[in-house]
């Protein structure tokens, strides 16, 4: 018994220090169902490796996850797909796919406020982790404000170095905030940097004409503008509804009916009311 707690033991501590923590967790349990279903030595070892992969895996997306700084509740099961045009709904279906990043193709939402830009491209950004690629999730205001001060301590090569580690990066609001020059000339820097390289995904409520007002001049406005459309997929949100606009609608509407319920009730009704609300208050 002894020497079979010790091998037990040994077992244990030489999976972990091959770093098979899923191994080491289950191949005890995994021990007495086999011998209980007459697994071969094939088949127990097969389930093993299968038990350590998904295990990996799923620690893999977690640290992903946790890196993103993706909305963890923006995910495609809280957005409403079916509210897109068609033509909408399968350049949803192709880029949560994730094939785009195989040729650093970009992609550019473009929509007015309210219209579920952010969410749904956060919720492809989930499927991407999922999948196994590194993403992150980030506001433009954010990001400029990061490179302007590794600029300063002039280190911007180690930070662009840093962002490099993200197959796709997201910049949420490209134009959202105005930028100074400083501002302009980083994050037309970040993305020169990534071009045909790394993919970059923007939300953003401009249209291209409208860009200038981001990068100050008409010829940064060209250059910026022809690396990020280069090879893109621009996801044409204008013209969608805005679902913060027909949420409130929805309420007042609601408010509407609850008024006109309490108004259509009866004299009698009303009375009995006020009887259980003094009967209460003795």
């Amino acid at each position: 018994m002894s020497n079979r707690l010790n091998r037990h033991s040994e077992l244990h501590a030489l999976l972990a220090r091959l770093n098979l923590a899923g191994m080491a967790e289950i191949f005890a349990d995994l021990a007495l169902k086999a011998a209980k279903e007459g697994l071969t030595h094939e088949g127990y070892l097969y389930e093993l490796a299968t038990y350590e992969e998904e295990q990996r895996m799923q620690r893999r997306t977690e640290r992903l996850l946790r890196q993103s700084g993706l909305p963890r509740e923006k995910t495609l099961r809280t957005f409403d797909v079916g509210r897109l045009p068609a033509a909408l709904q399968l350049q949803v279906e192709r880029l949560k796919c994730g094939t785009f990043l195989e040729t650093a193709v970009n992609v550019i939402a473009v929509g007015k406020p309210g219209v579920g830009k952010s969410h749904l491209m956060a919720a492809v950004g989930y499927e991407l982790i999922l999948q196994g690629h590194p993403v992150l999730w980030i506001s433009t205001a954010t990001l400029v404000q990061r490179l302007l001060a590794a600029k300063r301590d002039l280190r911007l090569p180690h930070e662009l170095a840093k962002l490099d580690k993200f197959v796709c990066v997201m910049l949420d609001d490209i134009g959202y905030v105005q930028h100074n020059r400083d501002e302009m000339e980083v994050l037309f820097t970040f993305l020169a940097e990534r071009y045909e390289r790394k993919s970059v995904v923007i939300t953003t409520n401009l249209v291209f004409s409208e860009w200038e007002r981001i990068f100050k001049d008409p010829m940064t406005t060209m250059a910026a503008i022809d690396r990020v459309v280069h090879h893109s997929v621009i996801l044409d949100m204008m013209g969608v509804e805005s679902y913060r606009a027909k949420e409130a609608h929805q309420q007042h509407l609601r408010q509407q009916e609850d008024g006109q319920l309490l108004s259509q009730k009866t004299p009698s009704e009303s009375s009995s009311a006020k009887i259980i609300v003094a009967t209460s208050t003795i």
